[in-house]
């Protein structure tokens, strides 16, 4: 294996990441969107040192060139400086999966298997409006539940949208958002448990709208983070879902 491999891996990596990031939206299942120009900046530049590499390498082997000579050489001398360790075709998998198959979003899988992420402690809350059901996100309805002394969300029907994940026990289910500081790899969860009928199929996204469950004391921590569903809609996942952003139209 010769450095044509190197120019190999250059373009199927460049191509790759203008594929993701330019011409669709499929780098939005791994990183945030202000993440995007810089990978478009990125395939760009593989894209151009794939060519500039395999333009120079023409010119040392055309006609005139010493590059054969110097390679045949090395060879008669029983070492080549222009080969590479077999395990470098390695690297053409990652390279040729960006192009032809793409991994699915991080979904219920993920979610299952974290902790609910940690919200930000809040002294004062703002009056609610008064619209019904009342959009709101699962972190929001989160802090609510267990920080705001005034129990505004006791008696308010809500509404929240997100993915499916099945919980641990039966007779319940999380409506969860996987929420990326910058790619897939910081994901963390936020999740408000739902009790309903039924659980729709897991990894769907759904809106739901509904009230508190009681349990506990509300405005401390020992409220459960949990909603008595009225309605369960399915929806269809927004192109970037990894935030935790208020509920969109159903479908």
């Amino acid at each position: 294996m010769r450095r044509p491999l190197q120019v190999i891996l250059l373009v199927l990596s460049g191509l790759g990441l203008l594929q993701s990031a330019l011409f669709t939206d499929m780098c939005l299942r791994y990183v945030k969107p202000g993440m995007r120009p810089l990978l478009i900046v990125s395939g760009f530049v593989l894209l151009v040192l794939g060519v500039a590499e395999a333009v120079a390498r023409e010119g040392r082997t055309g006609p005139g060139g010493h590059g054969a000579a110097q390679e045949g050489h090395d060879s008669h001398h029983g070492h080549d400086h222009a080969a590479v360790p077999r395990v470098a075709w390695l690297l053409l998998l990652p390279a040729l999966s960006l192009l032809f198959y793409a991994p699915p979003a991080l979904g219920a899988y993920t979610a299952s298997r974290q902790p609910a992420k940690v919200v930000a402690e809040q002294d004062s809350f703002a009056p609610l409006p008064r619209s019904s059901p009342l959009p709101i996100t699962l972190t929001d309805f989160t802090t609510r539940v267990q920080q705001d002394r005034s129990l505004a969300i006791r008696a308010r029907t809500v509404q929240m949208s997100g993915l499916v994940t099945p919980a641990a026990s039966g007779g319940s289910w999380y409506l969860t958002r996987i929420i990326i500081s910058c790619c897939a790899a910081d994901a963390q969860s936020v999740k408000v448990r739902i009790y309903s009928n039924g659980m729709p199929p897991a990894n769907t996204w759904v809106s739901v709208t509904g009230n508190w469950h009681p349990g506990g004391k509300l405005g401390t921590k020992t409220a459960p983070v949990a909603l008595d569903a009225q309605t369960v809609k399915k929806i269809q996942r927004p192109a970037n879902g990894y935030q935790d952003a208020l509920p969109f139209p159903s479908a």
